[in-house]
């Protein structure tokens, strides 16, 4: 009788195996947009300031024109992982870190239909599938079923990165390839609580603190997330479209998901003030990883197509 396709192996599996990166990528990120945002960039392109100069950075498209720009994408607000963040598109800095993994057979980008903007930023070191679907895990069911049309298998691992999460390093994903490969379930990085965390209530003159929770066994779940394919895909499809992350699959199964420690800095772009903290921590290691994978020059602001900016 064949056992059960997510019921852990008998024996640790090997520490070799194959490895795929997917970065779902089809959401808008709308808590990200500053009130009044502008949807696109005016007619023709602009060349404004750097990101982190000021709010309004992240309502303008430095380095792109708006020929750059799908049509499909320009009907709407533009996605969060779409702004410049330190000259570049926000997610062409994730892709950056997971193009310095050498033992990635691929990096699958799971866009939108219809959502073209990547064209203008081709590289060989990722390929784009109009997978994306309503919710982050239907994105991630058609981005893995789109890696097994590609030739990966049931047994192969998978790397699921937020593409907000534009400060992932190459070490990071080594890291947490090395811990999971070994491991019968997977893993996900994850950073351990620091801070004192308290319940609400609604009272008097607004929100109150109800109670103080103990944080010693508290962790913030980050990503990559690394789970096998065929596990992960029969996770997902059982569990239902509104799971919020892929360890939270696995865990409905009755599985526990490997903690690895990540980094205060693998934080997700979600609000506003976000975007400068990221590019200051870009800035502060030098933008090695996204200036040698995707090109451009430090200190020059360009609407020129395929000319890339960094501050």
């Amino acid at each position: 009788m064949t056992a059960p396709l997510l019921q852990p192996p008998l024996a640790p599996l090997s520490a070799h195996g194959r490895f795929w990166a997917l970065v779902p990528c089809a959401g808008i990120g709308s808590r990200a947009m500053a009130a009044g945002a502008a949807a696109h960039p005016p007619a023709g392109g602009s060349s404004p300031a750097p990101a982190g100069e000021g709010s309004s950075s992240i309502s303008t498209l430095a380095a792109f024109s708006a020929a750059e720009v799908a049509p499909s994408v320009l009907t709407g607000p533009l996605p969060k992982q779409y702004h410049p963040v330190a000259g570049h598109p926000m997610v062409l800095h994730t892709l950056g870190a997971f193009a310095g993994v050498g033992r990635l057979l691929g990096t699958l980008v799971a866009v939108a239909p219809g959502d073209h903007f990547l064209d203008a930023h081709a590289h060989a070191a990722f390929f784009v599938v109009e997978c994306g679907g309503p919710t982050r895990a239907d994105t991630v069911l058609g981005g893995l079923k789109a890696l097994l049309a590609r030739g990966a298998q049931p047994d192969d691992w998978v790397l699921v990165h937020d593409a907000a999460r534009c400060l992932i390093t190459s070490e990071q994903i080594d890291t947490l390839i090395d811990q999971c490969a070994g491991d019968s379930v997977g893993g996900l990085l994850a950073h351990k609580l620091a801070d004192t965390l308290k319940t609400s209530i609604d009272g008097p003159g607004g929100v109150r603190v109800a109670s103080t929770v103990d944080r010693s066994n508290k962790w913030l779940a980050q990503t990559p997330q690394m789970f096998r394919i065929g596990p992960l895909m029969d996770a997902i499809e059982k569990v239902g479209s509104n799971v919020t992350d892929e360890a939270s699959a696995m865990e409905a199964m009755g599985l526990h998901p490997r903690l690895v420690p990540g980094g205060a800095q693998n934080f997700k772009v979600t609000y506003p003030d976000d975007f400068a903290l990221a590019a200051a921590v870009l800035a502060q290691r030098g933008y090695g990883t996204t200036l040698a994978r995707f090109g451009g020059e430090r200190g020059q602001v360009t609407v020129t197509p395929g000319k890339k900016n960094l501050f």
